[in-house]
């Protein structure tokens, strides 16, 4: 039967079109007049002629303070800044570096970025000298735009010193020497500022993501001005914003779970984002947070739903949210049956990386399956692959891979900036190769196993971590845990578990002992870890993605050196 395609609702009906079955699913995606796209020109400076008042964001500040951005706002300091921007000498195709925590001023600079056709670089405030020289030097940056707060400038500062490609430096929410003050010289800048007959867009490059790094230094992954519109799915059916209601996003502007959801789809579905520009989390603030702004819908990574399972949820009104998301990693069962036995609310998983948007999810109107990643997103042709190429059996588990043969998707990114050899490692045979692996059921729903190095080859068996992580979760007073190889005489690798538990629990040699004991009644011999340690934290990425090459590194080679 020929699918018919309808252009959605709102101003996201000039650039996409929909089809869907009787019951309203989402069945497939086409995307038009694309050639020239760019975000601001044709979204943000569109919704200010057209909704002028309309809130584009709610912003609360680490003291408590509260902005309400209209769209009319974003238009005219996003204007204000690319003059701004235009005066420090910066031009269409230069590298920005962004490192602007939370702050509402990394809106006004991206959206200013992108109408001068320069490209983005955004950046976490964690990172330190050697992070950064890494960074300009691979990113080739021309210009750094970064917070006021803490020792941000001084590591930026140490890793600029004998870099001269670096032409401008601009500071926000403060001075320093040898930088220009953003909030002291903006208001000496124009307004308006006209798209000019040559803007960048459609495959232009428009934003460049240093990749999480879990395994190897990070790779510079590049997106086009076509990137936002792949962000449609992502914020209308899976998201499920609200035009009328506060999309919530827990992220950082550094790494790309912001511009999942706290820019591009949100606000190409014409909905209000909220920011609260915390620096350290704490599960209770969050939660006094949705309940003192009626936020609508919720996205945070299974890091932050492991804490908030761990507080009395019936002390706080969460009344408002309609619907909860996750993405980042996999959710373990466990945290998904807690949250919805508190709250009623089913969390809806989501897949993707920083090359690509939603990949899988629990889509508007399909079933979540606690632990499943959900059903492929419509736009990408998503098969799970044998190391052959061959597309694997029913629960056998492959590679997540991506269809490039026919068509390069919306949203998929243009390559590794300026390393081919990376890009083709991963791009090949008419695929795109994500170097995660799950397996399929007969239904379609996609399950997460693990990186592909994350695999545990013990006994001749193949053991994806997840699976043994999410037995151990279950346990009350586990908040995180990891399993990982570490070496075997015997079987070549045996399995450890990393665990952290919750407050008030203590770590002793009973509790593993229970710890064992439980593990024997749930997991076949050849997947129960042969080691478990107690740890008060597991390393993450900035992005909050447990480094589970980390631990296993450390591990292999303490082996070595005690040969």
């Amino acid at each position: 039967m020929e699918q018919i395609f309808m252009p959605e609702p709102g101003i996201a009906g000039r650039y996409i079109s929909t089809s869907h079955d009787e019951s309203g699913n989402l069945l497939g995606i086409r995307y038009h007049d694309t050639e020239k796209f760019n975000f601001a020109y044709d979204i943000v400076d569109r919704l200010a002629a057209e909704y002028p008042t309309k809130t584009a964001m709610l912003h609360i500040s680490k003291t408590g303070q509260e902005r309400r951005i209209t769209f009319a706002d974003m238009k005219a300091f996003s204007d204000r800044t690319a003059n701004y921007l235009s005066y420090l000498g910066i031009r269409k195709g230069d590298r920005v570096m962004l490192v602007l925590k939370r702050h509402y001023q990394f809106w006004f600079v991206i959206l200013a970025l992108h109408k001068l056709g320069a490209i983005a670089v955004p950046a976490s405030y964690l990172l330190t000298k050697k992070d950064f020289e890494y960074r300009f030097k691979a990113g080739r940056i021309r210009a750094i735009v970064a917070t006021a707060d803490g020792e941000v400038t001084d590591e930026i500062d140490k890793a600029a010193k004998y870099n001269e490609a670096i032409k401008a430096k601009v500071i926000v929410g403060g001075t320093r020497n040898g930088w220009d003050s953003y909030n002291r010289s903006i208001r000496f800048f124009a307004s308006a500022f006209e798209r000019p007959s040559n803007a960048a867009g459609g495959d232009d490059p428009m934003l460049m993501y240093f990749t999480s790094g879990t395994t190897s230094y990070p790779k510079m992954a590049t997106h086009s001005f076509k990137y936002p519109l792949g962000h449609y799915i992502t914020a209308m059916y899976w998201h499920g914003v609200d035009p009328d209601g506060l999309h919530f996003t827990i992220s950082d502007t550094g790494w790309g779970k912001a511009v999942w959801g706290k820019l591009y789809g949100q606000w190409l579905c014409e909905a209000p984002i909220f920011t609260y520009d915390y620096t350290d989390f704490y599960a209770k603030e969050v939660l006094g947070m949705i309940q003192k702004y009626r936020i609508t819908t919720f996205c945070a990574p299974p890091t932050v739903y492991r804490f908030l399972v761990h507080v009395d949820l019936s002390h706080y009104d969460l009344s408002s949210l309609k619907n909860v998301t996750t993405a980042g990693e996999a959710l373990n069962p466990e945290i998904f049956r807690r949250f919805h036995a508190a709250t009623g609310l089913s969390i809806m998983e989501g897949y993707g990386q920083t090359e690509t948007t939603l990949v899988a999810g629990s889509l508007k109107g399909t079933t979540p399956r606690p632990g499943s990643m959900g059903l492929p997103n419509p736009q990408y042709d998503v098969q799970v692959l044998r190391p052959d190429g061959t597309v694997c059996d029913t629960d056998e588990i492959g590679e997540i891979c991506i269809r490039t043969s026919e068509s390069i998707p919306c949203g998929l990114f243009l390559g590794y900036y300026q390393d081919a050899e990376k890009t083709q490692a991963v791009w090949h045979d008419g695929f795109y190769h994500t170097g995660d692996t799950a397996h399929v059921d007969k239904d379609g729903y996609l399950w997460y196993v693990g990186r592909v190095d994350d695999v545990i080859k013990s006994a001749g068996y193949r053991v994806g971590p997840f699976e043994i992580e999410n037995e151990i979760m279950r346990l009350p007073y586990v908040l995180e845990c990891a399993a990982t190889s570490i070496p075997d005489v015997l079987r070549g690798q045996a399995i450890k578990a990393s665990i952290v538990l919750a407050a008030g629990t203590e770590a002793t040699d009973a509790l593993k002992k229970e710890i064992m004991k439980y593990l024997r009644n749930t997991l076949a011999s050849y997947k129960r870890p042969k080691i478990i340690e107690f740890v008060t934290e597991l390393p993450k990425t900035a992005s909050g993605k447990v480094r589970r090459a980390e631990i296993k590194e450390k591990d292999w080679d303490k082996k070595k050196d005690e040969k």
